[in-house]
Parts: C-alpha cells; sequence; structure tokens
C-alpha cells in the first residue's frame, strides 16, 4: 500500500475523520456553500452556468461526496436505526450522523430550487414570482416547492383563461 492510501485510509476512519474539520467546521463550511448557491439562484438565474453546473451538479455532487463520506465512515458506529423514530433520533446523537442529515437536506433542497429556477424559466414565469419560493424552499424545502407549484398551477391556469376572456 503505497504511503497516499495509508493516509487517506487513516485520515477517513471515524476516529480520525475530526482531525480534519470539526462537524462545527464542516457544518458552517456547508452553510456557507449553500448560501452562496442559493444566492446565485437568487441574482443569477438566466446564466446556464449556474443552474446548469453549480447549483445543478458541482454543489450537489460536493455534498454528496461530503454525505457519503459522512455515512460510510460513521454509520453503524452509533445505536439506532431508520424503523422507528426513538430509532433516528439514537442516529442523531451522534454530530457527524445529525451533520450527514443537515448535509442531505442542504442537498435535495438545492437540487429542488435549480429545478423550480429551470422550471419557471421553460414556462416564461418572471422570477420575481419565484424568488419567494426560493426562499422558503431554502428555508423549509417541501413548504417552498408547494408554494412554487402554487404558483406555476396560478401562473397557467390564468394564461389558460386569458385567450378565453379575449
Amino acid at each position: 500500500m503505497s504511503a497516499f492510501r495509508r493516509t487517506v485510509a487513516v485520515r477517513l476512519t471515524p476516529d480520525t475523520i475530526g482531525e480534519v474539520m470539526s462537524p462545527e467546521q464542516l457544518f458552517s463550511t456547508a452553510n456557507v456553500v449553500a448560501a452562496l448557491s442559493w444566492l446565485l439562484l437568487a441574482i443569477l438565474p438566466r446564466h446556464r452556468w449556474v443552474t446548469g453546473i453549480v447549483t445543478g451538479k458541482v454543489v450537489p455532487a460536493l455534498f454528496a461526496i461530503l454525505y457519503v463520506g459522512l455515512i460510510v465512515t460513521t454509520f453503524g458506529r452509533v445505536e439506532g436505526g431508520f424503523s422507528t423514530l426513538a430509532g433516528v433520533a439514537a442516529l442523531f446523537t451522534s454530530r457527524w450522523l445529525l451533520l450527514a442529515g443537515w448535509v442531505h437536506y442542504l442537498a435535495f433542497d438545492l437540487l429542488i430550487g435549480t429545478w423550480e429556477v429551470r422550471d419557471a424559466q421553460e414556462r416564461r414565469i418572471p422570477h420575481a414570482l419565484v424568488l419567494p419560493c426560493l426562499f422558503v424552499t431554502f428555508m423549509f424545502g417541501p413548504a417552498g416547492w408547494l408554494l412554487y407549484m402554487a404558483l406555476r398551477m396560478a401562473v397557467v391556469s390564468r394564461r389558460v383563461a386569458a385567450p378565453a376572456a379575449v
């Protein structure tokens, strides 16, 4: 085994992962990356590199890599499971698994926000109307998606009804 592989293997064990960054540092870094990504969605929605690369692929991929790393190095070392609420609560007594859960939310909420922007552009929904949906999606995930879907239905039904009124 090469020295590089031994170093990487040592760094990725549950006992030494904290030597690189603490859960708090990773949490703060992930939040800054997420906030900057959401800011790009809000102020540069028409730039293809934003939705096509940054918020649609690169940042979610980074979050996914972090998530997988946290799960692989921590899951199974903590009591708990997914079959009961108490089991899930037990899993989240680990700050590392709590961080993994948070990164999971960051990744999927950003993907939903990116979809909202792309879908709104395809449907010619003004971005100013989408901004509140993006904020709510960023803060409250599914509630923002629900708000966007309501906006989408309202805009589409208004367009369908408009020719009949003429």
